[in-house]
């Protein structure tokens, strides 16, 4: 996992991030299971812009690890915000 955290590029995992976001809460005629295959695409497209439109191995990689850690972050930053309403549930409950 070290291995891959090196490649990652921040700017193109926020726009992969943002534009998930989006194709999951707007755009209904997407099935959840394409969202990681856009988001891999995306973040190659953008990271060879990024990069002056040169295309290596480091690039894809890079920009292929990006999109998916959008993914993965937004899954995260889901799971946290879930445990914390169900936590605060629990609180409010236990407190009447």
């Amino acid at each position: 996992m070290e291995f891959l955290s090196r490649y990652v590029v921040v700017v193109v995992l926020a726009i992969c991030l943002c534009l998930g976001y989006i194709i999951k809460h707007s755009i209904s005629f997407i099935p959840n299971k394409y969202i990681p295959l856009i988001m891999a695409v995306t973040g190659i497209i953008l990271n060879v812009w990024i990069s002056g439109w040169t295309f290596t191995p480091e690039i894809l990689l890079g920009g292929l690890a990006s999109g998916l850690a959008s993914t993965g972050a937004f899954e995260m930053i889901r799971n946290i915000a879930t445990k914390e309403e169900l936590t605060n549930t629990d609180m409010n409950t236990n407190t009447n």
